[in-house]
C-alpha cells in the first residue's frame, strides 16, 4: 500500500546561499521565479553576507507563497531564545509560510576566525541542548533552564502565534547527529554529499526516531543538491575549489570518506602537512567534484536532482551554481531546469 509520501510529493525549494553575492536583488528575483516555477521554499545560509532572517523577511514580503527556511545559523552565534525570537518575527510577519529554522555546529572558520566567538565541543551534546531549549522557548512558556551551555531563567517568547509554530531543522553529516535530528528535529538538512550517500543518511535519522519513539518520517529530510546548468569542464577548478574549503573542516572530511572518497581526502591530507595547498586542492579529484557539484546542461541537471529524490531525500533545495559567464543567468537557468523535478 502506498503512503502518503510515495503519492505526494513535496515541492523543492532553493537557497540564495551560492549567489548572495549578487546581491537581495537577485534574490526576490529568482524567488519570484521560483514561485512561478512551482518550487515551495527559498532558504539562505549565514556566515559573511546578508543576515538570514532579514533576508528572509525580504524576501517573502516580495514574492508570497513561499515557505521560508535558514540553512544554516551557526548555533555558537545566536542564544536559542535569539533564535526563537527571530523564527517568530518571521511566522508573524509570514503566518501562512512553514518558517525552517536551520541551525548546525557550523565551523572554526566561520565561528571563530569570521565571527570571534568560541567554537567550543562537545558539539552533540552542544545541539541536544540547543535544540531541546530552542523548542521550549517556541513553545510559549515560561522557560527556566540550567544546562552545560545555556542557562536562562524565566524567558517567555513575547510574539504571538497560531497554530502554525517554526519547525527545527538540523544540518547533520554523521552518525550521532543524523540520529539527534531523528531524535528532536522537525527536519534534517543534508549538504555536499553524491546521492549515492543519501540512503545511509537517511537510516541514521530514522535510527534515532525509532530510539525516540517517533512514527517513521517524522523528521522531514530536506538535502542541499548543488547543480548548475553551465559548462563542466569551465565550472571544475571553482568546483574543485568549492569543495576543497570543505574537505579541510574534519566533519566535513568523515563524511566525505564515508562517501567513498577515502584516496581524495587522504591525498589532500597529506598535501596539508607538507603545506602544500595547491596541492590539497587538486586532491579533489574529478570524480567528486562531478559527484557533488554538478554542472552540465539542463538535462543533467534534472535527472542529478531526480536521483536525490530517488535515494530518499523528500525535499531537494537547489544550490544553484553561479559559474557561468553571467551569473544570474546561469542561476535561473537553473531554477528552470530543475522546475517539477
Amino acid at each position: 500500500m502506498e503512503t502518503e509520501l510515495t503519492t505526494h510529493r513535496i515541492p523543492a525549494g532553493a537557497t540564495f546561499a551560492s549567489f548572495q553575492a549578487l546581491g537581495l536583488g537577485a534574490a526576490v528575483e529568482v524567488a519570484g521565479q521560483m514561485s512561478q516555477s512551482g518550487y515551495g521554499s527559498v532558504w539562505t545560509a549565514e556566515t559573511t553576507g546578508q543576515e538570514a532572517f532579514a533576508t528572509l523577511g525580504h524576501v517573502g514580503a516580495r514574492v508570497g507563497g513561499l515557505d521560508l527556511g535558514t540553512g544554516v545559523l551557526a548555533v555558537q552565534l545566536r542564544t536559542p531564545p535569539m533564535a526563537a525570537m527571530g523564527a517568530a518575527t518571521l511566522q508573524d510577519a509570514h503566518p501562512e509560510s512553514r518558517i525552517l529554522l536551520g541551525v548546525g555546529i557550523s565551523s572554526p572558520v566561520v565561528v571563530g576566525r569570521w565571527h570571534g566567538a568560541d567554537y567550543g565541543d562537545r558539539p552533540v551534546e552542544r545541539m541536544r541542548e540547543y535544540l531541546t531549549l530552542t523548542r521550549a522557548c517556541l513553545d510559549g512558556e515560561a522557560v527556566d533552564h540550567d544546562g552545560r551551555f545555556h542557562r536562562v531563567d524565566g524567558f517567555r517568547l513575547g510574539v504571538r502565534l497560531g497554530d502554525r509554530r517554526p519547525e527545527l531543522v538540523l544540518g547533520a553529516l554523521n552518525e550521532r547527529m543524523l540520529q539527534l535530528a531523528g531524535e528532536l528535529a522537525d527536519g534534517v538538512l543534508l549538504n555536499y554529499l553524491p546521492a549515492t550517500a543519501v540512503p545511509w543518511c537517511v537510516e541514521q535519522v530514522r535510527i534515532g526516531e525509532s530510539r525516540a519513539g517517533r512514527p517513521g518520517g517524522a523528521c522531514t529530510v530536506f538535502a542541499y543538491v548543488h547543480v548548475g546548468v553551465c559548462d563542466p569542464e569551465q565550472a571544475r577548478p571553482l568546483a574543485r575549489r568549492d569543495i576543497w574549503s570543505y574537505a579541510v573542516v574534519p566533519a566535513y572530511a568523515a563524511a566525505f570518506e564515508r562517501a567513498g572518497f577515502t584516496a581524495e581526502i587522504a591525498a589532500l591530507r597529506a598535501a596539508r602537512e607538507r603545506r602544500d595547498r595547491d596541492g590539497a586542492i587538486a586532491a579533489i579529484s574529478d570524480r567528486m567534484v562531478d559527484a557533488i557539484d554538478i554542472c552540465g546542461d539542463a538535462a543533467h541537471v534534472r535527472a542529478s536532482v531526480t536521483a536525490y529524490r530517488d535515494a530518499g531525500v523528500e525535499v531537494p533545495v537547489l544550490m544553484p551554481l553561479p559559474w557561468g559567464e553571467d551569473r544570474l543567468g546561469t542561476v535561473q537557468e537553473t531554477i528552470d531546469a530543475a522546475a517539477g523535478a
